[in-house]
């Protein structure tokens, strides 16, 4: 199962922003899935992971204020990202927490001070 993130942008200090991984196949068969971050300078980090059943795990630096949520029928996975900061700024990608596969080219997300 290949995955494609999108929906990155730029948004103001405070703002929110939905973004999206799509599965070219079944999703369903992944039972654990995670969003990570790299910004500039820094290292791939984990910010949020979901289970086949819903239960959600979130970075200290995001809880209570990014969501994570799953879509089998559709084959998707999102992350809602609420009052955002400048430091939430870099590129996200979703992945197979157990298995991860290649590393797509993921979506930038760019919070402006």
């Amino acid at each position: 199962v290949q995955l494609m993130e999108s929906g990155g942008g730029l948004v103001q200090a405070g703002g929110s922003l939905r973004i999206s991984c799509a599965a070219s196949g079944n999703i369903g068969s992944i039972n654990v899935l995670g969003w990570y971050r790299q910004g500039p300078g820094n290292k791939r980090e984990l910010v949020a992971r979901i289970t086949r059943g819903g239960s959600t795990n979130y970075a200290d630096s995001v809880k209570g204020r990014f969501i994570i949520s799953r879509d089998n029928a559709k084959n998707a996975v999102y992350l809602q990202m609420n009052s955002l900061k400048p430091e939430d700024t870099a590129v996200y990608y979703c992945n197979d927490y157990y298995n991860a596969n290649a590393w797509g080219q993921g979506t930038q997300v760019t919070v402006s001070s």
